[in-house]
This record gives structure tokens, sequence and C-alpha cells, in this order.
């Protein structure tokens, strides 16, 4: 869905120059602008004294439309300029005739009395750090008791990397345009632009094939059953258990994959664990596996197969990951079966495809792709580049979930919970994931859906949340898919 895409500064300035060759003057997409902002401070606050911080190119242009719609509405506002009113040029300067209200230079002191700040100094385009009367001024800003507005993004956050350029507000809203930006969806970016808004004013853009993960994507295409299915057709599932004393891992990722809908799930564990997990499952099914051979021949008529958790780092996981790429099962590769090939990935990478899924945390991502996030600009092409390295899905973990295919489509989850900081989520996350691609989803959608339904579980559960109440929470989320289907 459009409303959903990411795009780059370029993009959104590419956009913006279509408008207006199509007929659109800069100075009506600068007003609606000012409108999106001041219609969005207007249905938040009341009228309070306001500060307006304006900076000299088209960030503050609409600054100066927000000064005007705001002082009609009856709000007392006061503007703070960087630089000279008279060497503004183009549509800011045009959208400055228009204010007749005080103006003083921007600085520190312009703080003192105001309730409501609006950042519009510096857009997303920024390049260089903020210089050290602009820095200050938001500082003081920032930590006074009154809430500040971003218009576009925070002053001194660069919009394609979504971290500071040295320093950058942490601010209560942001207020952008057409589509979200990086810096609006990664960290420590979305952290620092507080509530974000996003107004339609017109622009004219291409889909991206960069988005925000969103249900819109995929929920329609999560399978249900009919009137004539069966356990089997709902998609066979395996789990590859650890030893003896390490067995808790698979079942949650195998609970996890039975909750999210698939029809048969076979935990395949080693002899000395039978009786372990044998304790401790019901639905799930349970077959022993001493070789990679016998795993191969256990695992031939699965859709699916969950691989790492709490596998143990050793040849035999090289080995059963082997045996389980023999069979054509599509692999969803996690935790130990990542760092069994930190010594050599490119033997991972050599028996994986497009239907694939490895699912790091930043840790593992750094053993199997050595150097990659330190050398990208950011996680976003970072993980584009692991897709691409690995010919797999790729999914980085943490706070802004990064997800990539191979083909090139690349999402970013931004309703993670902080509840999922707790041991084992993963792997019910794999599970997840595995759950859906038994059933015959799309494994860059399957990954995408999995990592939301997981987070939006995680909320729903709030504090005190343990991963094993992860996989019977999923049915919730589940339903609220249905009621929308139906």
């Amino acid at each position: 869905m459009a409303d959903h895409d990411i795009l780059t500064v370029e993009e959104t300035a590419a956009g913006d120059k279509a408008a207006i060759a199509a007929g659109t003057a800069g100075i009506t997409l600068m007003h609606r602008a000012g409108k999106v902002v001041a219609d969005a401070i207007l249905a938040r606050w009341t009228p309070r004294p306001t500060l307006v911080l304006c900076g000299p190119g088209n960030n503050g242009g609409d600054g100066w439309v927000v000064a005007r719609l705001l002082t009609e509405a009856g709000w007392p506002v006061r503007v703070a300029l960087l630089g000279d009113r008279s060497a503004l040029k183009g549509d800011a300067a045009l959208a400055a005739q228009d204010w007749t209200g005080p103006v003083t230079p921007l600085g520190p002191h312009a703080v003192a009395g105001a309730e409501l700040i609006v950042d519009a100094v510096f857009g997303a385009g920024l390049s260089k750090r903020l210089d050290a009367v602009v820095a200050e001024t938001l500082r003081l800003s920032e930590a006074s008791a009154a809430p500040v507005v971003a218009v576009d993004l925070p002053s001194g956050l660069q919009g394609d990397l979504g971290r500071p350029l040295g320093y950058a507000p942490k601010v209560a809203l942001t207020v952008t345009f057409h589509r979200k930006k990086p810096a609006h969806v990664i960290e420590p970016g979305r952290s620092l632009c507080g509530e974000i808004i996003v107004g339609d004013i017109g622009l004219i853009t291409a889909p991206s094939r960069l988005v925000e993960n969103h249900p819109d994507q995929w929920a329609a295409k999560i399978p249900w059953p009919t009137t004539n299915s069966h356990k089997h057709a709902r998609g066979r599932l395996i789990v590859i258990s650890g030893e003896m004393w390490s067995t808790g891992a698979a079942r949650l990722a195998a609970r996890a994959g039975l909750r999210i809908g698939a029809g048969l799930v076979t935990l395949l564990s080693p002899p000395d664990a039978l009786m372990v997990n044998a304790a401790h499952i019901e639905a799930v099914m349970l077959r022993p596996f001493d070789t990679d051979m016998e795993l191969e021949a256990a695992a031939a008529q699965a859709d699916a197969a969950v691989i790492g958790p709490a596998a143990g780092v050793n040849e035999a996981t090289v080995s059963n990951l082997f045996a389980l790429a023999r069979t054509g099962a599509a692999m969803v590769i996690d935790a130990d079966a990542l760092t069994a090939f930190r010594d050599d990935p490119a033997e991972l990478f050599s028996v994986l495809d497009r239907d694939d899924v490895m699912t790091p945390h930043p840790g593992e991502f750094e053993r199997v792709f050595p150097g990659l996030l330190k050398s990208a600009p950011e996680r976003i092409t970072a993980v584009r580049q692991a897709a691409a390295r690995a010919h797999a899905v790729v999914l980085l973990k943490g706070p802004d979930t990064v997800i990539a295919s191979p083909d090139g489509r690349c999402a970013v989850n931004t309703n993670g919970s902080p509840w999922l900081a707790t041991a084992g989520s993963g792997d019910v996350l794999a599970g997840f994931i595995g759950g859906l691609i038994a059933q015959g989803m799309d494994s860059f959608e399957a990954a995408c859906a999995g990592v939301w339904i997981h987070a939006r579980a995680a909320g729903l559960h709030g504090a005190g949340l343990i991963s094993e109440d992860l996989p019977g929470l999923a049915p919730t989320v589940l339903r609220e898919f249905l009621a929308r289907a139906s």
C-alpha cells in the first residue's frame, strides 16, 4: 500500500518537483504543509504562548505559515528567525510576507516564556551539524516544560540516516508530509520524533520498495481454513530440538507454529531429549532422529522447518541444516544455526534461497555478515545488502526490526514492544514465521506478518510478559484479522 511507503530525502524532493511541474505552485505546497502542522497542533493543545523557530529555507517557510494560521486561530505567537529576513528567497520569502507579528533573532533568549515551540529550523535534507546557537536554542527548548513540535523532522536529524548529525532534540510531535522517511522509522530517529503525523500535500511519487510494515500489505494473504481443510492441508512444520538440557526453545517455536495456524507441527528430537520433550508437549508431535540422514528422512514431507533455537553451536547443527536444505523445505534459521556458521558464512549462503528466512539479532548478524552493520550508512541498507548476499530473506531483530528480501523488497517494523525483551521471545518469532510459511505464505510476507503479530501479542499482554505467553496470544491477533476479512 502506497500509504505505508517510506521515501528517501531525494525521492521526496523529486515528488515535490513533480507536483510543481504538474502545475501546483511551490507556495501552494508550503501553505498546505503549514496547514497540516497547524491543524495537528490545534487538535492537541489549547491556545498558549507559542514560539516558532524558523530557518532560512523551505522548512522555515512552513514555519511562517504555521505562525500565521495559529495567530488567526487566536493563539499568541512569536517567530524567532535564523538569519536576516531580507535574505529569504523563493517560497520562504513569500510565506514570510504574510506574517505581521513579532520577529526576533533565533537564539536561546527566545525560548523564555514559550509554552509551545515549533521547530521549523531545518528539514530532512540537513547534511551538517547544527551550529552552536541553533543547538543551544533547541537544547533549551527540549529541556523546557513546553512541548516541541517538529516540522518534517527534529532539526539536526538527517532524513535518510535516522540518527542526529551531532545533536537533535527529542520532540513531542513530528508532522511530516506525503510519506515517512527512514529517520521516522529507524532508531534513534523514531524515538526522537515522538508522535508522528503524515499529511497529504499533493506530492507525486512512484511506489517504493521500502515500506513501513503494516497489515495492509499482508493481512489478506493470511491463510484461513475452509470447510474442506484438514491438518495436512494447513501446512506441515518441523522444529529441531536441542539436546536434553536445552529443549525449551524448540518447544516454544513449535507451539508458536501450531498457534499461528500450521496444521501439523512435529518436534524432531535427539534420542536423549525424547523423554524431556514428551513430558512437555500435547498437540505437537514428537519424532526422534540420531543422524543428519535420519533427520532428512523425517523431514522429507515438511513444508517448513525451524532450526537454531538452542540447537547447539556445533558441527551437528551444521550437518542438520544441510540435511534440511536437501529436503526443499523452507527454512527459518535462528540463533545457534546462524552462529554455527560464523567461521564460514558463505557455506551457509550456498544452500539458501528466497524461501528461506534468517532471523538474527545484531550480534548474530555481525557473526554471519561481519562488518556490514558498521560499514552501511544505516540498518536498512545493511539488511538489504545481507539479503542479496545470502540469497534469502533476512530479518534483523530490534526495536526497529528490518526485513529484506533478495528481490529488493524491504520493510521496517514500527509496532515493536519493550515487553519482548525477555528470554525466548525470538524462538516464538521463529515459530510464528515458520508456521505461516508452512501454510503457504510467501516467506518475505510471512516474516513481516510474524514480526507484527509477535509485537501485537506482546502489546496486548504488557507488563509481566514471558515468552510462554506469546503463542497463546496469537489467536486474539488472528481473530482481529479474521474480523477485518469478513
